[in-house]
């Protein structure tokens, strides 16, 4: 497959965009970090470092939720009203804090890549065209009480927002781009997107209270192509 000859990558948490950049530009630095974090962890630890919220230094920054994502429990990010983490410790023998290979072979990939912090509706200000393709990774609309994690971050993402980006998605694809998105396999989403070509998946998911319904899932694939 051609790579694409410029290519932007964004979010609206600041946090997980910092840690895409300390990965492009800074990736020993961060190894370094993490690498201190691993041989510190202890549940004690965890919870230090899951307090210092007043962080400023990017790598510093990224090291934290990096660590804090790898250890605690189910991986799962979510973020208080104050936009601080708030998931406790997991149990893990072992967690896999640093991997080198794995981050240095992500910042290889990025290099050229515009990191920026924005909504989704920003790129309905973009001139795009049929040459032009974008994929949305929104938070997934839940299918059950027990599976309502879009709240990741102090924002938010409500039943208004999934409304509000399929009309984006149709917006791009009227003007001939190319899109993609990913999202929960429930009649809400299909509904949502019936006229675009939805596919079901299967996906392994590791983030659900009750173990046994842990593993495969189904979800949807919508593409306006």
């Amino acid at each position: 497959m051609e790579r694409a000859s410029h290519a932007v990558l964004g979010d609206i948490n600041p946090e997980l965009v910092n840690v895409y950049r300390c990965v492009r530009d800074r990736p020993m630095h961060l190894i370094a970090e993490l690498d201190h974090h691993k041989r510190h962890h202890c549940p004690d630890y965890y919870y230090w470092v899951r307090q210092q919220h007043q962080l400023t230094e990017p790598v510093a920054r990224a090291a934290r939720l990096l660590y804090l994502n790898k250890t605690c429990y189910n991986g799962l990010y979510r973020e208080n009203s104050r936009g601080q983490f708030n998931v406790p410790v997991g149990r893990y023998k072992n967690p896999a804090i640093c991997d080198p290979d794995l981050l240095q072979s992500a910042s290889n990939l990025l290099q050229g890549t515009d990191l920026d912090e924005f909504s989704f509706t920003t790129v309905l200000d973009w001139p795009l065209s049929s040459q032009d393709f974008v994929y949305f990774d929104p938070p997934y609309h839940p299918i059950s009480s027990t599976s309502c994690f879009t709240s990741y971050n102090r924002y938010g993402f409500t039943t208004q927002d999934q409304m509000r980006l399929a009309e984006v998605f149709a917006k791009l694809a009227g003007l001939g781009v190319r899109v993609m998105l990913s999202n929960s396999d429930c009649d809400f989403i299909r509904d949502l997107y019936r006229g675009f070509n939805i596919h079901s998946i299967q996906a392994a998911r590791a983030i659900n209270s009750q173990a046994r319904g842990r593993g495969k899932i189904s979800e949807l694939l919508i593409t306006s192509y």
